[in-house]
Formats: C-alpha cells, structure tokens, sequence
C-alpha cells in the first residue's frame, strides 16, 4: 500500500531543521504484515531525543530510515500466527520487540532482548524483513517502528493493547517517555514510600520519573536541570526543590538539602556530567540509576574506591527496566486514577508536515513531548 512518511536519508544536517529539513515527507510503499506481524494505522507519535540523536548524528543507525518509535494506533489487519489481537483494537508501541525466549526474556528482562537489539541496530523488524521502501529500494525501520508514518507493519511483539478510551495523543507517551521514565522509578531505582530521590534532566523522561517518584511516594523530590523554566514546571508538578544543573558548588547543595544525599540518583539527561552529579549526591549507600543515553563514545568517570567504601551503586535501566505487556496497561490504570498525570507531559500537538519544525523546539528545550498526528 502507499502511505505518507517522513523520511530521513542523512544525519548531521545544521539546524535549525526548519531550514535543512533532515526529514523529507513523501509517498512510500509499505508491505502488509507476514507471518507474526501487524499493520497498524498511525495516529499520534512522540518527538523523543532518541529520534533526534539519530537525526544529529549521535547515535548512528543505517540510512535511509522511517524515524519514529513513540506512538500509539489501531490495528488494521492481521498477520498469520497473530490471534490475540482484533482489528480495531487500539495499540501502544514498543520499542523493543521482545524474542520471549532468550536468556534476558526468559529471565523476565524483555528489554534486553538479544535479538530484539540485534534487530533494532540493524534496521529491521524482529522477523529481520525490511516491509517500507521507495522507488524499489528498501527503507529502514526505526526500532521496529517507524511511526512517523500513516501506517506501520510491525511485529506483534512490538505492540502492547490498550483501553480504547486513552486519548491517542496521551496514549503514545506511554511506549517510551512514561515506560522509561516512570519505569526507572518503580523497576530501576525501586523507590519506596519515605525515600528522597533526585531526578537529573527535566526533559519528556525526566518529567515523567518525577510524576513517578511522586507517585511512588517519594518524601523529597529534588529536580535538576540547566533550564530555569523547566525547574519552574518541576515545581508545579510535584518537587519539593529544584537545582541549576552545573552551578557552583550544585552537589553540596544538593547533598545539604537532603542530609548527605539522596537515596536514588535517577539520570535521564544522557550526559556524563549529569552522571558524575548523581553519583556525587547518592549518599552512602545510596544509589544511581541511568536511563539516559549518552553519546556511545562517552566515557563515565568514577572513584573507584568509593564503590566499596560508600558502598555505592550504579546500575542502567533500559525501557524502564520494564515489562511492556505488564506495565503499560498499569501506568495507563495509574494516570487513569489520577495517580499519574501523563497528560501534563503533553507540550503540542503538530502536523506531520510541522515535523521538521518540531525538532528544533525539542533541541532548543521547548518541549517536553511534542506529538505530530498523520491527519492530512
């Protein structure tokens, strides 16, 4: 079939992307789904760093690619072996496919999944088909989704149901920002109720850790960020302090604030020196937790010493630690009561033709999540 996409065909393009226009929109083919696959109808994706990593140059991926891997649709036709899903059921993405019978997926970790990531860097989708092209060369996939697009054939193990009353444009939020977010809150760092918890960058990711760490009960919520104005927001939506990332003297402050520091570090900017931060204010025996993803070059420092002495801990969380099938539709349960807000994470809501546009606002810090709709 032919479907509207935004395509990008190089990285490294200056900014500002209204200009160079990274993504060009055009008509392309889509295949429909063979065996174990999906198609599902598009209707709202999230502008996320990890799209614009891609876009920038710092996180190579093969070329040319369908970006997009934040959104949410409904389904419109059935692969052969798919017998859990019904045409018009409404879908939340994920952006790791998971195998089910690797040694991570059998040991409960689906984020991990070996060939899930053996896919992804390559391009394609789980079965390893490319099922998008142009001109009768292949397009690449984006983490098994590509949902800048009006249709996406995906694996089934790249699509989690949802309750059909979630707004689309809400519901998207929940395959990355929400999952990695929140989910480094309850399976990364385990807060619990009473603990205090920082959370280092206030972008989509980081809001929504917040929005968990609140949930989850946290007594003092310290956010940190470079951006005056998303500290003002933080405030409003549940920290108890807020700090300039890189100011003079920010770790001793911090560590001031919450009597020797705080239990769980969570970095979501991606950014060695937001790690070194976190790792400074973890008091002794505390802990940091990163979900952000830096630059596959960037090195990360630490006194090695102190791992013992302080009996510090450092550990990744990947998709949130999550396991997509279990916790999305619990998040989703959480904002529907209220616990939650997801809907404070949404900053626009744009065309796909605004695409271009969109990701300059998300580079110069202006959203918080941006979701472009396939609407002509």
């Amino acid at each position: 079939m032919k479907i509207r996409a935004s395509i990008l065909e190089r990285s490294g393009l200056p900014a500002p992307y209204a200009l160079s226009k990274p993504l060009r929109i055009a008509e392309i083919d889509l295949a429909g789904p063979g065996q174990g696959e999906v198609l599902v109808k598009v209707m709202a994706a999230g502008l996320c760093h990890s799209d614009l990593s891609v876009i920038d140059g710092n996180r190579p991926r093969p070329l040319p690619m369908v970006l997009g891997h934040e959104a949410a649709g409904v389904v419109e036709a059935l692969g052969p072996g798919v017998d859990d899903l019904a045409i018009g059921d409404h879908v939340v993405f994920v952006f790791v496919p998971s195998c089910g019978s690797c040694p991570c997926c059998s040991d409960g970790r689906p984020a991990l999944c070996v060939p899930g990531a053996a896919a992804n860097g390559a391009g394609v989708l789980l079965s390893g088909e490319r099922r998008l092209s142009e001109v009768e060369h292949d397009l690449n996939h984006h983490l098994g989704v590509s949902a800048f697009a009006e249709y996406a054939t995906v694996s089934r193990k790249s699509l989690v149901r949802v309750d059909s009353s979630l707004p689309f444009e809400q519901a998207a939020l929940f395959g990355c920002a929400v999952l990695t977010g929140v989910g480094a809150v309850f399976n990364g760092a385990k807060v619990t109720p009473g603990d205090k918890v920082a959370i280092i960058g206030l972008g989509g990711v980081g809001m929504a850790a917040l929005l968990g760490a609140r949930a989850a009960g946290a007594e003092q919520i310290i956010a940190v960020d470079l951006s005056r104005e998303k500290l003002d927001l933080a405030l409003s939506m549940g920290a108890t302090d807020v700090f300039i990332a890189g100011s003079e003297g920010a770790a001793d402050a911090i560590k001031a604030a919450t009597d020797g520091g705080v239990d769980h570090a969570i970095e979501l900017a991606g950014s060695v020196h937001a790690l070194q931060l976190g790792y400074q204010i973890a008091r002794r025996g505390g802990q940091l937790t990163t979900g952000g993803l830096p630059s596959p070059t960037a090195v990360f420092p630490i006194p090695a010493v102190s791992l013992v002495a302080e009996e510090k801990t450092v550990r990744g969380s990947y998709l949130g630690s999550c396991v997509p099938a279990r916790d999305i539709p619990r998040f989703v349960r959480m904002y529907q009561r209220g616990i939650l807000p997801v809907e404070k994470l949404l900053s626009e809501v744009m065309p796909l033709t605004s695409i271009n546009a969109g990701f300059d606002k998300l580079r110069e810090g202006k959203l918080l999540r941006g979701v472009v709709t396939m609407e002509r």
